[in-house]
């Protein structure tokens, strides 16, 4: 059956990366305990490096289900609680409107939270710690709109999560992800670099060398190698950093997290329930949406940059993971969504 799957997998995302597309494509495929990789194009097309199962690309909004994974590890461990309020953790929040949130709210995307800097036109600014509290409590929610009501999906709004964590532990987010998740998970190929000049992942020269260059759909560069991006100007605010391989980890603990520490599989299993109910097919978990098809119910989070295009895929009932990364912008992750873990999913199904 594995080679089956490999085929149904390999069928879809080869017209996805051929040659005359910018950069490459790495996929990760997990099911029933193996892991199965797959590679195509070019982490650097001008040196012609090829993309393998441990080259590092930048992951986007892939980084959401860890920090949701923090939040419910927290509350299985009773150091926070999903119905907090934000001024237990930061008493500088002083307008009624953003005092009302709770942490559940952030974490689901159903806070109503919407900054200037979650939609076009992108400022061109960046905004230090200060102003970004400035920005909060100037926050009114649209007309009709209540925290816990709606889902509107909000990067500002994790970077907010970021911030309670952080007073919450009295420890920075790149710490908490890497002794709490990567760590005892076993990814060793993971981290929030700090962003330096440039807009450069801070990494020592062995991890730059496997790092990803992006490009744009079109094929343009963007940035250098480790580019990372962020409209806010304080540490911690950049992008997670980690290879194919280490995600098929990740996907493995999600699904079948068999060895993993029982609070942690517990955790993981926490942010992909879901907790609102968008409409018949769509449902929001924390950070993990849930998409309801005929073959299967697949929980998943897709993310992106212009210069970056991430997807992670599960379909728990099936205990099947899948990985895309992708060094170029506009991706079409939905594929994986729509027909390749539907397909699995079914094939699982029929033996």
């Amino acid at each position: 059956m594995i080679a089956q799957m490999r085929d149904i997998v390999a069928n879809e995302l080869a017209p996805t990366a051929t040659p005359d597309q910018p950069g490459g494509l790495a996929a990760a495929l997990y099911a029933g305990r193996h892991v199965e990789f797959f590679n195509y194009g070019f982490a650097d097309d001008t040196t012609r490096r090829p993309v393998t199962s441990d080259t590092l690309f930048n992951l986007g909004s892939l980084r959401k289900p860890f920090e949701a994974t923090l939040v419910a590890l927290g509350t299985l461990r009773g150091e926070l609680r999903l119905d907090d309020r934000l001024p237990k953790y930061l008493p500088e929040l002083t307008s009624d409107s953003i005092r009302r949130v709770t942490v559940g709210e952030l974490v689901t995307h159903t806070s109503g939270l919407l900054l200037p800097t979650d939609h076009p036109p992108w400022p061109n600014e960046e905004f230090s710690r200060a102003q970004f509290i400035e920005m909060l409590n100037a926050w009114r929610p649209q007309s009709g709109e209540a925290p816990g009501k709606q889902r509107i999906y909000s990067h500002a709004g994790y970077v907010l999560l970021q911030l309670v964590l952080e007073r919450c532990y009295g420890t920075p987010i790149a710490t908490q992800l890497e002794q709490r998740i990567f760590r005892p998970l076993g990814m060793t190929a993971t981290s929030v670099p700090e962003r330096g000049e440039d807009n450069r992942a801070v990494m020592d020269a062995a991890w730059m060398q496997r790092v990803v260059q992006g490009y744009s759909d079109q094929g343009m560069a963007i940035g250098p190698p480790g580019n990372q991006q962020s409209y806010f100007d304080f540490p911690g605010t950049g992008q997670i950093f980690s290879s194919p391989r280490d995600l098929s980890t990740f996907v493995a603990a999600c699904v079948d997290g068999h060895s993993v520490d029982p609070h942690l599989r517990e955790a993981l299993r926490m942010t992909q329930h879901e907790i609102f109910r968008v409409d018949e097919k769509f449902g929001q978990g924390m950070a993990w949406e849930t998409v309801r098809l005929p073959e299967a119910t697949v929980v998943d989070k897709p993310g992106g940059l212009n210069n970056a295009s991430g997807y992670l895929g599960l379909v728990p009932a099936r205990r099947i993971g899948i990985v895309l990364l992708a060094n170029r912008g506009e991706y079409p992750h939905e594929i994986a969504r729509y027909r390749i873990l539907p397909a699995l999913a079914k094939l699982v199904a029929s033996h």
